[in-house]
């Protein structure tokens, strides 16, 4: 049988690093890049006799995420100790959260190709995570590195609803975006703050019995997260058809080869021997701060890219960029407020704009004009002050200096010429220098009228407007 024979079945497991400032049960930083083992103190080391305690913010960005993803916030919920030894785990165990977990029963939906599809969200929990094991090919030696130990994760379990590769990376492009909107996770899978393993299993098309499932690990992009899940797809067929078992096991994606290989046998969760954690009793969560957490919701990226083309009479292109990042969705609604022409402003958006900030690498947050200046700027285009590619030097100019547009309009004299004077004389001249292309006109050679827009644009140096000049060339052509 071959692969098209059979059902992948998949499911994914998130870990969210949380955009808090310390750890989850110590004042430690959380900081990115730090000297190995900086941000580090007895508790995340796992010194005798220390006591954890609760970072409060970590809860409040659990329930916020439960609440956007549809789920069940439970009142109280349950840390546990998950054992196990590893080298970057230096107390022998991980505090998370187990048979109790902070929010259940979710959901996300996604776009495919046949349409909406639900995603099943089984439960989110609250942990800490581990450490870093740094390999020295050269040295032969295996460093750890503990500033990671306790930083503070949510892991976002789903059901195995999803069917292929496609779908697994839509459902994590949307979730991700789901959690930077609600400014509890930064997104970025570079430096490991956005994590995914993913659960692939297959079984015969028809089937309701799902096969023996294999856990994939080092996902760090949504490239490698589709590469390795249609490579264990082609391998788990390959085993059954050659009248193999598939096991149960853990298994690494090899960037460089491209292929998954075996890293362990899969643990159940009876080999972790959870346990209630002992230093931390349940935890509690009001009525009330669950309908404050509910109340300080933001609107999410599904419904407002809906909004977007209902508002503004966007196309549902421009309006998923527009809305792919808050800050860009923020920043487009409050220059809306000035341009009342939506899809104008969302050309130069999606053009000149993202342009600028990708060659200048620099963030929406960092830009130094303000919506009214760039408002100001487009109705200058409009109104023939000056042309269109004009505008967009003046746009550089503001991207770099933050002036207002009047300002450069003037300072490098890129004022459009809409005096038909002007603009006539200029046009009786360049015809007259014309003659034998005149005539070739005339006698049905249409396409020279591109010569001439061209020699009176080059004769006013970019500055006459477009407009006028078609027009009085068409005048004196006899059109």
């Amino acid at each position: 049988m071959p692969v098209s024979d059979f059902q992948p079945v998949i499911g994914l497991e998130v870990h969210a690093q949380l955009l808090t400032q310390s750890k989850i049960f110590c004042g430690c930083s959380t900081a990115f890049g730090a000297e190995p083992n900086r941000n580090t103190c007895p508790v995340c080391l796992g010194m005798p006799g220390v006591l954890p305690v609760l970072n409060q913010r970590v809860v409040e960005f659990a329930v916020r995420t439960g609440l956007a993803l549809e789920c069940t916030v439970k009142k109280t919920s349950v840390w546990s100790r998950k054992n196990y030894f590893y080298p970057d785990l230096p107390k022998g165990y991980q505090i998370t959260q187990y048979d109790q977990p902070i929010c259940e029963h979710g959901r996300l939906v996604i776009d495919t190709p046949q349409g909406e599809k639900v995603i099943r969200v089984r439960r989110i929990h609250m942990e800490e995570d581990a450490g870093k094991n740094v390999h020295d090919t050269s040295g032969g030696q295996s460093l750890v590195d503990l500033n990671r130990a306790g930083v503070p994760l949510l892991e976002i379990v789903s059901e195995p609803d999803l069917r292929d590769a496609d779908e697994a990376v839509e459902y994590l492009k949307t979730l991700r975006d789901v959690l930077v909107y609600l400014g509890v996770n930064d997104g970025n899978l570079e430096e490991g703050s956005f994590r995914c393993d993913a659960n692939v299993s297959v079984m015969p098309k028809g089937s309701s019995t799902y096969g023996q499932r294999c856990e994939l690990k080092n996902l760090n992009s949504f490239r490698f997260l589709k590469q390795a899940i249609e490579y264990e797809i082609s391998r788990q067929v390959d085993v059954i058809e050659s009248g193999g078992k598939v096991d149960q096991e853990t298994r690494l994606w090899d960037v460089n080869k491209g292929v998954t290989r075996s890293m362990r046998s899969k643990e159940e969760a009876h080999d972790y021997r959870y346990f209630p954690e002992p230093d931390l009793p349940p935890l509690h969560v009001s009525d009330a701060a669950i309908d404050a957490a509910a109340k300080a919701l933001p609107e999410l990226p599904r419904a407002k890219l809906t909004r977007f083309t209902s508002q503004y009479g966007l196309p549902a292109y421009d309006a998923r960029i527009l809305t792919a990042e808050r800050p860009l969705a923020d920043f487009f609604e409050a220059c809306a407020a000035h341009y009342a022409d939506a899809k104008k402003l969302s050309n130069w958006f999606l053009g000149e704009l993202m342009r600028l900030l990708k060659e200048e690498g620099t963030p929406l947050s960092a830009l130094r004009f303000t919506p009214a200046q760039l408002a100001e700027l487009l109705g200058a285009v409009d109104k023939g002050t000056v042309s269109a590619n004009a505008g967009k030097d003046v746009l550089g100019e503001m991207f770099r200096t933050g002036k207002a547009p009047a300002d450069i309009i003037a300072e490098k004299g890129l004022a459009q010429v809409s005096d038909t004077g002007a603009i006539e004389a200029v046009v009786d001249d360049i015809l007259a220098k014309n003659a034998g292309e005149v005539e070739k006109y005339r006698a049905g050679k249409k396409q020279v009228f591109g010569f001439f827009v061209g020699q009176v644009m080059r004769a006013m140096k970019g500055k006459g407007n477009p407009a006028l000049v078609n027009e009085l060339l068409k005048k004196k052509l006899g059109d």
